[in-house]
């Protein structure tokens, strides 16, 4: 079973989404809320495998909610749920390391099998929505066709890396800690599909993401 917490502020839409996750066999909903803050709360509490969020929630945003996860290098994977297909959203959704986006207005089939894939690693962006959002998040047509969504916080987390740095250093030299270095670094690797820091900046070098002794701007 695929252990979720759910978050969104209209009741009966999270009423709604709940029972067809669950009357899909393959979810569990371990708890719900219709707040942000709240659902934070939740996410440290139970550890799901997947938090399916609304973007528009008070307290704390979905998009905030997952900026939140991935700097807390938590394993839970974010779904977004959302009524609205813009290019900003969209782009807003890849920085803060989400895993996936779905629009309100698909099927239920479709958001069941949106958290299947999110569950298991992989990203649930629908490809008719993100295309060009990808254009302009990379800045790359050729970045963009990969896939590769790297912001660019984890640039500089991989040009410190290239340069032999900590953790600990990164995370002096850049203001953060070292468990938010770790978030980066995770997310770093999921993207980039690789295991290790030394395949990471191989492979940020091979597209272009980097150069060797390349100074911060």
């Amino acid at each position: 079973m695929i252990r979720v917490v759910l978050a969104d502020d209209h009741a009966v839409v999270r009423k709604g989404i709940r029972e067809f996750l669950e009357d899909s066999g393959k979810i569990e909903v371990l708890a719900e809320t219709g707040d942000g803050e709240k659902v934070k709360e939740l996410i440290k509490t139970y550890q799901p495998d997947v938090a399916v969020l609304d973007i528009r929630m008070p307290g704390a945003t979905g998009i905030e909610v997952a900026r939140w996860v991935r700097e807390q290098g938590s394993a839970t994977h974010v779904l977004l749920l959302s009524a609205y297909d813009d290019d900003p959203f969209i782009i807003a959704a890849l920085q803060a390391g989400a895993s996936g986006y779905v629009l309100k207005t698909a099927e239920a089939d479709q958001i069941v099998a949106a958290v299947e894939t999110v569950s298991r690693g992989h990203s649930a962006f629908d490809a008719d929505l993100t295309a060009k959002a990808l254009a302009h998040f990379v800045g790359s047509p050729e970045l963009a066709a990969a896939g590769v969504l790297v912001s660019e916080r984890e640039r500089e987390v991989l040009r410190l890396v290239a340069e032999g740095l900590t953790n600990r250093g990164i995370g002096h030299q850049l203001g953060i800690s070292d468990r938010t270095v770790q978030g980066h670094l995770a997310s770093i690797y999921e993207k980039l599909g690789v295991g290790s820091r030394t395949e990471a900046v191989t492979k940020a070098l091979q597209l272009g993401l980097i150069e060797l002794g390349q100074n911060d701007p």
